[in-house]
């Protein structure tokens, strides 16, 4: 154990399995070409059309690259790439989320900006964007503001409206004051993904009320499932499907055995709850709109591969055990903010005693409590690649975060801890900025104002410049902090790549917290 002048304690440490980082256990390369040839037949199994619902995150799935090492957070966007001449993209999202200001809690922004986002990400990756549905549609204020700025920008949009008694009535769905009453959504291409911002958009809606219409224009049509979680052929209680059960504590999803495939061809395969209820609804609603069910089961609806793509098991069910521990540190923080459910909490803590884990399994967590406990003030902690844990104390010039980092960059660059990479005649000027001119209470630095001050100092200082080539290297790192973070250290945190966690308390006492 090493402390230096800069306040760092850097400790070695040893994962579970004897080694000093977890190695990757899923091959992405197979997977895209995998994936992508399924896709390709089903297509083929339906004629003219296939609507692919295609669930969870596109261009970020940071959470399948957690639990399965080796998946790329964008592997499904690069996936659609390969299926790129035959697909033309609908993004889904629900008018009542626009209303609210619903937040993706991973990035930070609303839906309706993240529809935005999205538009922008598949034009810069060559896809074709061919319209938004907006379902649930009651002529909400803010739903028609988002419909016309989308139009002005050029962009076709579609009403999609509540049908009274969905799902369960399925005369009053399967007809034209039912999936009739939406607007036909004009497609041009073969392969039609139904993606969006986040879950209860709408999406296998959207693409039913699509085979509703295609069915009365004599276009055959069909419709699958894409959704990576749970993976339906590992085993019900395998930690990766698990750590998607953690990852969803806040929807109640549970994972079960899918009844309808093991009656139907005696195989245990694995879905979640919301599907295997809502089977028996859709498989009328085939039989309504196309004569017959093309599918027996939940499972069958599915076209995910990414089962097949595991190498190393024992490598997955060590991330995803590790991520099921963050899930508990996330429960925690949402319920002291007043934005989650209690019962989260507790539903997690089951989980992880079921793949035998607890927060003693988190090594920066000590580290930054010992700190805190050391300093009196709160602190950080991070683990970097090789095992080896930095961490940050607050002082009078930097918050914790902020020095924690610094102590990061200089580990990692081999820079000695008493070396001062940012001069305090450097943050003192920034201090009195933020106090004396931008009106902050708090003058120590973020860990945004110090990145921005140590690239500054890069320019004429080589160790500076030698700990900004450093920063690369924080991606997977984890990081426990042991009081909330500001949005901003947060952000920051989150595009470097580094998994936070935090204790489930203030810094202050305050009634409002930034």
């Amino acid at each position: 154990m090493k402390s230096g002048a800069g306040g760092a304690i850097m400790i070695q440490i040893t994962d579970k399995n004897g080694g000093t980082m977890l190695s990757e256990g899923f091959d992405n390369e197979k997977y895209i070409k995998m994936q992508s040839e399924h896709i390709r037949e089903r297509l083929a199994l339906f004629g003219d059309k296939l609507y692919l619902e295609f669930g969870g995150k596109l261009f970020d799935d940071f959470h399948a690259s957690r639990v399965l090492p080796g998946f790329k957070p964008d592997s499904k966007v690069n996936m659609l790439c390969e299926l790129a001449d035959d697909a033309e993209i609908i993004i889904v999202i629900n008018s009542a989320d626009i209303e609210k200001n619903k937040v993706r809690g991973d990035i930070g922004i609303t839906y309706d900006l993240d529809v935005l986002r999205l538009i922008d990400a598949f034009r810069g990756k060559g896809l074709y964007i061919g319209s938004v549905v907006m379902t649930r549609f009651a002529s909400q204020p803010a739903a028609i503001q988002f419909q016309n700025k989308l139009q002005n920008l050029g962009i076709k949009v579609y009403r999609h409206y509540t049908i009274e008694g969905y799902p369960f009535d399925v005369a009053g769905i399967v007809s034209d004051e039912g999936y009739g009453r939406n607007e036909y959504v004009e497609t041009t291409r073969s392969l039609v993904v139904v993606t969006a911002p986040g879950p209860g958009s709408g999406k296998m809606a959207t693409c039913l009320s699509q085979l509703y219409h295609d069915s009365k224009r004599k276009i055959r049509a069909g419709y699958a499932k894409f959704e990576t979680f749970p993976i339906w052929n590992l085993p019900l209680k395998h930690p990766v499907n698990l750590a998607y059960e953690a990852a969803t504590a806040d929807l109640a999803d549970v994972n079960m055995i899918d009844p309808f495939h093991l009656e139907a061809y005696g195989e245990t395969t694995v879905n979640y709850n919301r599907d295997i209820e809502v089977f028996p609804v859709l498989h009328e609603i085939f039989i309504r709109i196309l004569g017959e069910s093309p599918y027996k089961s939940p499972t069958d609806m599915g076209v995910n591969m990414a089962g097949f793509c595991i190498y190393d098991d024992e490598a997955v069910c060590a991330a995803a055990r590790d991520e099921i521990i963050r899930r508990y540190y996330s429960s925690l923080c949402s319920v002291r903010k007043n934005e989650g459910n209690p019962e989260e909490i507790g539903k997690v803590e089951l989980l992880m005693k079921q793949v035998g884990v607890s927060t003693a399994d988190r090594p920066v967590c000590a580290a930054a409590l010992k700190k805190q406990e050391a300093t009196g003030a709160p602190a950080v902690a991070i683990e970097l690649e090789g095992g080896t844990i930095v961490t940050g104390k607050t002082s009078s010039l930097l918050g914790a975060s902020a020095a924690a980092l610094l102590n990061a960059l200089k580990a990692l660059g081999g820079i000695r801890d008493e070396m001062h990479l940012i001069s305090p005649l450097i943050i003192e000027p920034i201090q009195d900025l933020k106090v004396n001119h931008l009106g902050n209470h708090n003058p120590r630095l973020h860990t945004d104002e110090i990145l921005i001050a140590l690239s500054i100092c890069a320019a004429t200082n080589p160790t500076a410049e030698l700990a900004m080539q450093q920063i690369q290297k924080l991606k997977n790192c984890e990081a426990h902090s042991t009081v909330l973070l500001s949005q901003v250290d947060e952000k920051v945190f989150r595009n470097l790549g580094v998994n936070l966690t935090c204790e489930p308390v203030y810094q202050t006492k305050k009634l409002y917290h930034k």
